[in-house]
């Protein structure tokens, strides 16, 4: 007999959520596991401005599909990063929404890309930091990201920050590879050097669920005329060596203005949860009043910042926008999710892992 997936939340979650509470937020470990042998992209969405967050439940709930909803460290850090949400409002923010959405699918708060850029002992303390507000505040996943370092630094710093989060048993994602912004040069990721990363963790006693790569994918938005240059056979190459390790999956990055053909194509590399964020945004941009859209255009340009640093700024405003605003932005929100949902294969996923959620299923 299977449990009941609202008998697998996390205790301290929850303790928070109330023991009434329908809110299946789970374990991203268990969720990972689940998803290992499926052929299914989780749907994780950077969503920086909360008026997305609806619509994205109304497309899971209605596609029967699992979903993550994440921050980075830039995003959404002790400070609030440039969104103006730390870890304690992005999760008070998703499970406000979960209830009064009535949304009933399993899904996983993530912590996205927790960076360490260099080795100096500042970034490793606020790391460190950020991951003890994170698991204080609810979030269930965790992602460590020490890829801007040399391969043995990355180590290092991937194993000091994964202890915590191994220790409580939350999912896992470390990364090797950072993706780059459109225009640049990718630097694609190995199979020799994720052989090397994972086999460095294991021995140390850490065990990831998921692996981030480069696979020359890009971040932010294409420009008219960019081509998307995704390598399919060395990410098909890491799968395999991932696999090899232990791991459930790969991660796949910069996949706004990837076309829904090709991302459809990833489930069959290997990748098994891909990243959304700023899409999320430009929905969100789409539906704000024109005058709001006006004011933050101009701070961006006044202090020579990309428009997404401006989010922090104006939050309030955000927030307060007139119904009408929040309801388109909702609708939007709600068919782009559809769309990715359908071409992630994850329609109907949500009752395909609940037998196995709760499960070991390593090694199967």
């Amino acid at each position: 007999m299977n449990t009941p997936l609202l008998d697998l939340v996390p205790d301290h979650i929850r303790k928070k959520l109330g023991n009434r509470s329908s809110v299946c937020l789970l374990n991203g470990r268990d969720i990972f596991r689940a998803l290992r042998n499926e052929h299914t992209i989780l749907m994780a969405c950077n969503t920086r401005i909360k008026h997305v967050i609806p619509g994205i439940m109304q497309a899971a709930e209605e596609l029967d599909a699992v979903v993550a909803f994440e921050l980075t460290r830039t995003e959404g850090g002790v400070d609030g990063g440039y969104t103006g949400q730390t870890p304690a409002v992005f999760f008070e923010t998703v499970v406000d929404y979960a209830e009064r959405c009535g949304f009933t699918k399993p899904f996983i708060i993530h912590g996205d890309h927790t960076t360490v850029q260099n080795t100096g002992s500042q970034e490793l303390e606020e790391a460190r930091a950020l991951m003890a507000a994170q698991l204080e505040a609810g979030y269930t996943s965790f992602a460590v990201d020490a890829s801007f370092n040399p391969l043995p630094d990355n180590i290092r710093i991937t194993v000091d920050l994964c202890r915590a989060v191994m220790e409580r048993g939350y999912g896992l994602e470390v990364e090797l590879g950072e993706v780059t912004p459109v225009g640049t040069e990718s630097n694609l990721t190995t199979a020799s050097e994720t052989a090397e990363f994972l086999s460095a963790l294991a021995e140390q006693g850490v065990y990831p669920q998921l692996l981030a790569i480069d696979n020359g994918s890009k971040r932010g938005n294409y420009l008219d005329g960019q081509i998307v240059r995704i390598d399919l056979k060395r990410t098909s190459e890491i799968h395999q060596t991932a696999l090899r390790f232990g791991l459930d999956g790969l991660v796949q990055h910069g996949i706004t203005g990837t076309p829904l053909k090709l991302v459809g194509k990833l489930a069959d590399y290997g990748i098994r949860k891909g990243n959304i964020g700023t899409l999320w945004q430009n929905v969100a941009h789409a539906g704000l009043p024109l005058d709001l859209m006006d004011a933050m255009r101009r701070w961006a340009k006044e202090n020579g910042r990309d428009i997404k640093f401006a989010t922090r700024i104006f939050k309030a405003d955000i927030d307060a926008i007139p119904e009408a605003n929040a309801r388109l932005i909702h609708d939007m929100a709600y068919r782009e999710a559809k769309e990715f949902l359908l071409a992630f294969h994850a329609r109907g996923s949500a009752s395909r892992i609940a037998p196995l959620i709760g499960q070991d299923q390593c090694g199967s």
